[in-house]
């Protein structure tokens, strides 16, 4: 990275390793469609605990929404990405291929 160009600024709410892969998996969803909060644990391998703090920053920055309802008598957590959260996940996705992209390597894959 030359020294003229400062590198840009993550988004820390996204950053978070677990946070990211959260995203990144709604990211894959159609917009407005959701995920069961046990699919999504098992799908990235959480434990409930972990995954609900996650989700909670993640709703608490409006990135995510969080739908509590019953299927039957048991009840079901549902989670879907926000207009808001998937446009942050886009912002994420550009500063960190420019950051990348600035890394010193040459197109060749080679140290600068």
């Amino acid at each position: 990275m030359s020294a003229d160009k400062t590198p840009p600024d993550l988004d820390p709410v996204i950053h978070a390793q677990a946070r990211l892969r959260v995203v990144a998996t709604l990211n894959v969803l159609a917009d407005g469609d959701e995920m069961a909060f046990g699919s999504m644990k098992e799908l990235l391998g959480m434990t409930a605990g972990n995954l609900s703090v996650h989700l909670t920053k993640l709703e608490e920055a409006g990135y995510v929404r969080i739908t509590k309802t019953h299927k039957g008598r048991t009840p079901v957590t549902f989670v879907a990405l926000t207009r808001r959260g998937r446009l942050a996940f886009e912002e994420y996705t550009i500063q960190i291929r420019a950051l990348l992209d600035n890394a010193g390597l040459d197109n060749a894959g080679g140290v600068t």
